[in-house]
């Protein structure tokens, strides 16, 4: 069975641009959607825990802080079941055992690293102290984290799965799953955190049994999807789920690990920014980070994208079809980079309506935070199309499985030149908090340039030779 019966319409060679450029918009939008629609769920548990007051807001954005950052670098870990069965189906689709084995192995990384996970996750306290919070804030988030941890093996298995379905070119899942689960996070937390519809009042803590519940519900919807739908349940993932596989293993480890330091990296390097900012001033560390958030929400959809990259490449990349990479990758890049140039557009004509998406901008209160917000936003859309560009890069090269590079790539690019740049800037100069952005769109800069040129030379680079043909 060729790749095309894996992955319609394209085949391995000789359709095109236009039937790529067809499949890579038909596999990204679903993902782009799911990815803002997981960003909503976010926002709604914010929304609710907001109105128990200042201390559990704070309670918890500390718990979070922590518990994202662990729960990101896990996701991808796991997510390297992405490119790996995607070569297996571009090799000898419909690959059956090889695809249900890297999911199995997939789903015992996702149990062991969660555990793992959630060990470091209770490391919040002591962290919490050396920082000198304040106790009761301690105490509350503590009290929220405790809870919070036991969804953090479920969202993993559900990111193995998501990974699973949208491999198989049924992404549609992904979306209406998020989107499920949006309305059961928002029904969970009205009832736990206030005693609402017969639940008990549980205040914070009802936040994190609604993130539990909300994680199960979305879990259980992807083990019915894919027992339901024909082409997903021949691969039979669950069964035998006992039975080892350790070579497989290792090897997702091996792609997966540098993944997930890239994101760590890539996510430490805004975590700086804001400590950054937070020492030049309240108001713009304020505006930081409604200017980081609408720059998050544009950035979405070019991740989105560079997930499908993955996918995509790494069917080409299986079959040992070069050309069919070159394509792939090529469309990804230029669909996700012109995304970005109409966001950037965005910021430029339109910056008060989009601040307006989190505070109002014009209320006089306001004015000093929307003055630094709109600073910062027409330096975000200036990096718009290379924080693109190099999301999508970076996706396209993990279908090739090169991982390790990128990730010393990454690891430079944001924390020499970028965190280099906004210390210099933003403290030794009178840019300060507009320096510090500048520093954020170094890195950025320079990352896309370095991964952009990897890809660009990957065959030369013999990043397109299968393993089995070197």
């Amino acid at each position: 069975m060729s790749i095309a019966t894996a992955m319609e319409p394209t085949p391995p060679s000789g359709d095109g641009w236009r039937t790529e450029l067809r499949a890579t918009l038909r596999l990204s939008w679903p993902l782009a959607a799911a990815n803002l629609l997981q960003m909503l769920t976010y926002a709604i548990d914010v929304i609710f825990i907001a109105r128990l007051g200042e201390d559990q807001l704070a309670a918890s954005a500390l718990a979070i802080a922590l518990f994202g950052l662990v729960l990101w670098a896990l996701s991808g870990l796991t997510g390297a079941v992405a490119p790996v069965a995607a070569a297996e189906l571009g090799e000898r689709a419909p690959a059956l055992r090889p695809v249900r084995r890297t999911v199995r192995m997939a789903l015992w990384l996702a149990l062991f690293s969660g555990v793992a996970g959630i060990g470091l996750c209770l490391l919040l306290g002591p962290l919490m102290q050396v920082t000198g919070q304040e106790p009761q804030i301690i105490a509350m988030a503590i009290e929220y984290n405790s809870l919070l941890v036991l969804s953090l093996v479920p969202m993993l298995f559900c990111n193995v799965l998501r990974s699973f379905v949208s491999t198989l070119d049924r992404p549609i899942f992904a979306t209406a799953i998020t989107a499920g689960g949006i309305f059961v996070n928002a029904l969970a937390n009205y009832a736990f955190i206030f005693g609402n519809l017969g639940a008990p009042e549980l205040g914070l803590q009802g936040a994190a049994v609604a993130t539990i519940l909300t994680t199960l519900t979305t879990l259980g919807a992807y083990v019915v999807a894919i027992r339901v739908d024909p082409k997903l349940h021949r691969y039979r993932v669950f069964g035998r789920w006992w039975s080892p596989d350790w070579a497989r293993f290792m090897h997702i480890v091996r792609v997966g690990t540098p993944i997930a330091l890239t994101i760590t990296a890539e996510a430490g390097i805004f975590g700086a920014a804001a400590f950054l900012m937070g020492n030049i001033g309240a108001s713009e560390l304020a505006a930081h980070t409604v200017a980081l958030q609408i720059a998050a929400l544009a950035f979405q959809v070019p991740f989105g994208v560079g997930q499908a990259a993955t996918i995509r490449v790494g069917y080409f990349y299986g079959a040992r079809d070069p050309e069919g990479v070159k394509r792939a990758g090529w469309t990804a890049i230029i669909v996700g980079t012109g995304f970005m140039a109409l966001t950037a557009l965005a910021m430029v004509v339109i910056p008060k309506p989009l601040i307006a998406i989190y505070v109002d901008p014009w209320d006089p209160k306001n004015a000093v935070l929307v003055g630094f917000a709109l600073q910062y936003i027409v330096i975000a859309a200036a990096f718009q199309l290379f924080d693109g560009m190099q999301a999508v890069a970076a996706g396209a090269l993990r279908g090739l499985q090169d991982t390790r590079i990128p990730m010393w790539i990454a690891a430079f690019a944001y924390w020499i030149p970028g965190i280099g740049t906004a210390l210099v800037l933003g403290f030794y100069t009178p840019l300060a908090g507009i320096g510090v952005w500048i520093g954020l769109a170094t890195g950025l800069t320079v990352a896309a340039a370095l991964l952009g040129w990897r890809w660009h030379r990957r065959e030369a680079l013999g990043l397109t030779r299968h393993p089995l043909n070197a």
